[in-house]
């Protein structure tokens, strides 16, 4: 997953996404997408993971890919931070680009606590998102 994130290992993406296409039904949604790649850390990256994931989805699902949020700030790292403090980290670091769709599947990468994909759907909701399924390639235990 490392190599996947910080080193662009870009090939990781088709078959992670035939994985979880393999595992999980396609979904009754209008839309894919993906939370939003902060653009100082994407400089030392080639490409973002939950991006080339959902993407990848999209095309198996045959579902629309779009991006749909973007940063409204830069955030302190999550993998920093203890669980007690992205919850805060998170509030807010995300806004809805034009009015979403109703039905909405939101991609990440890596799950851990939740308060990446919980403040990406409230900004998605808050467009006018009726459901926001997420769907993550990897679920980290603490």
């Amino acid at each position: 997953m490392r190599a996947w994130k910080e080193r662009g290992l870009r090939r990781l993406a088709p078959l992670a996404a035939e994985l979880l296409a393999d595992r999980l039904r396609a979904p009754a949604a209008d839309v894919i997408t993906y939370i939003p790649p902060d653009s100082v850390r994407q400089l030392t990256r080639s490409r973002h993971p939950a991006e080339l994931l959902a993407a990848e989805l999209a095309r198996l699902w045959d579902i629309p890919c779009e991006r749909l949020l973007t940063r409204t700030r830069t955030a302190a790292r999550q993998a920093t931070l203890p669980r007690d403090r992205r919850q805060a980290n998170a509030r807010g670091a995300f806004a809805a680009r034009a009015d979403s769709r109703p039905r909405v599947v939101l991609v990440d990468d890596i799950y851990t606590t939740g308060a990446t994909a919980s403040a990406a759907a409230t900004a998605l909701r808050a467009a006018g998102a009726v459901t926001v399924d997420v769907v993550t390639f990897a679920r980290a235990v603490r």
